[in-house]
């Protein structure tokens, strides 16, 4: 069957034809060659969760700081380096007890996270046990690094100096003087 039209008869097959094997195989190579560039530049979901962890805990200090200041309360965060875990805690009276704001009670470090060591003036550097650290009417009350380690074996550093001046997350394993 021949369709007519102004420029001519054309065969019904002209009309109605789609993609042919080899054009589909050209696309699949040409999507393939691009994956093979592409995906190992792609960030890795450990390192996605290294960084976010520490964005995170700098949010948490940064925070911390900022409202012991508007409620005129003592904060105390506690680094567990055995549990790899933080929590928060409101002074009142000497006594530590749990802060009334919900933005403490989530999870602060992500799983495949730890922290490989903290250094404040206090103590020096340590990598086991607990870590107090206060947060006074006026702020963080001593200089802090933390040090967190993924789980490919890359590192992220968390700096936070007192009196809320700054707090920075840096890339890799930094050695800061205090």
């Amino acid at each position: 069957m021949t369709l007519k039209s102004r420029f001519g008869i054309f065969p019904r097959t002209r009309l109605c034809s789609g993609f042919t094997l080899i054009e589909m195989a050209v696309v699949i190579v040409i999507i393939s060659m691009v994956a093979i560039i592409v995906l190992p530049l792609l960030p890795s979901a450990d390192s996605a969760k290294l960084r976010d962890t520490a964005r995170t805990l700098a949010t948490v200090i940064r925070y911390l700081g900022d409202r012991s200041v508007t409620t005129k309360a003592p904060y105390r965060m506690r680094l567990d380096m055995a549990d790899n875990t933080v929590t928060v805690k409101k002074i009142v009276d000497g006594e530590e007890r749990a802060p009334e704001d919900p933005f403490f009670s989530r999870q602060i470090m992500a799983e495949g996270v730890s922290i490989e060591d903290i250094e404040i003036p206090r103590l020096g550097k340590t990598g086991e046990g607990n870590v107090n650290i206060d947060f006074g009417v006026s702020g963080l009350e001593e200089s802090l690094i933390i040090h967190l380690k993924g789980a490919k074996g890359d590192h992220f550093t968390v700096t936070a100096l007192p009196n809320g001046r700054r707090v920075e997350v840096l890339e890799g394993y930094q050695e800061i003087k205090l």
